[in-house]
């Protein structure tokens, strides 16, 4: 039996790991653990054979002054429960990066992609992998995942803004053909059970098995909901001149080159048009 312990409580992709695991309660025996304050310096490491840390700074605004707090969570906190992670003798660690530690608003990311990090939530996490590499030995395996845009039922972030725009009075929508990586909630989670039951480390970057684009998304979004939606290039032009990040994060081109994402259709829980109904609460989930 692999005991799992979950650093952080309320965490979306961490309840669902949770969810997931303890449909097999012979094969994992699963713990939530709240690390905010500092009553987790008193538990005991020890009786877990992996950590999966989720606990983070994520969605707040790049307001004046809040750097050192998302330092001192995605960091500080995240190297402080390692360090303890490993002289408690848990063998395996996996952290939850991102996308964002590349600072790009568009293009393709493959193997020589640089690291430049714009914000302080990219910052933070791409300081954290550094520090976390030098605790990494034959002793102490270390996974760094950095998933793009992840959604599914519950989610917050990019989706749900897509969805209240699709849902709302708009009965048109831009065809762009553009190209996104993501991934749905239950594909991220099959790929971490995958670590946890192989004791892979590395770094990775779990994906869906096809690029997604925001049009396609929105139809199948109006379509799972019983909207009509009339997708148009009439906006196209228009679009292609806007400069500014919400436009760029809707229409524009993101993704990681397929060469870093090996045999990711292995994790696909189901096709993207499903995954959809699943996120809308049309189909049921596994």
């Amino acid at each position: 039996m692999k005991k799992v312990l979950i650093t952080g409580s309320d965490s979306y992709i961490g309840n669902w790991l949770e969810y997931r695991l303890g449909q097999e309660p012979s094969r994992y025996q699963v713990t939530v653990l709240d690390v905010r304050g500092n009553s987790y310096l008193h538990h005991d490491f020890a009786a877990y054979d992996v950590i999966f840390h989720v606990a983070a700074l994520v969605h707040e605004k790049n307001k004046k002054g809040m750097q050192a707090l998302y330092f001192k969570i995605n960091r500080d906190l995240t190297l402080k429960l390692a360090k303890k992670a490993k002289d408690e003798g848990v063998r395996h660690f996996i952290f939850l990066s991102t996308m964002n530690v590349y600072g790009l608003m568009s293009g393709r990311i493959d193997s020589s992609t640089p690291v430049l990090p714009q914000t302080a939530y990219g910052r933070s996490k791409a300081s954290a992998e550094d520090l976390l590499r030098e605790l990494e030995d034959n002793l102490f395996t270390l996974a760094i995942l950095r998933p793009p845009m992840v959604y599914g039922r519950g989610c917050k972030g990019n989706y749900p803004k897509l969805r209240r725009l699709v849902l709302g009075l708009i009965p048109f929508f831009p065809d762009v053909d553009n190209q996104r990586s993501m991934i749905y909630i239950e594909n991220l989670i099959e790929f971490v059970k995958y670590l946890i039951d192989h004791e892979e480390g590395g770094l990775h970057f779990p994906q869906n098995s096809e690029y997604i684009s925001t049009g396609k998304m929105a139809f199948l979004i109006a379509q799972a909901n019983g909207k009509k939606l009339h997708l148009t290039r009439a906006f196209n032009p228009l679009i292609s001149k806007i400069r500014l990040d919400p436009f760029a994060k809707l229409f524009g081109n993101l993704t990681y080159d397929y060469s870093l994402s090996t045999s990711i259709q292995d994790f696909d829980v189901c096709s993207f048009e499903e995954s959809i109904l699943r996120t809308e609460g049309v189909s049921e989930l596994v």
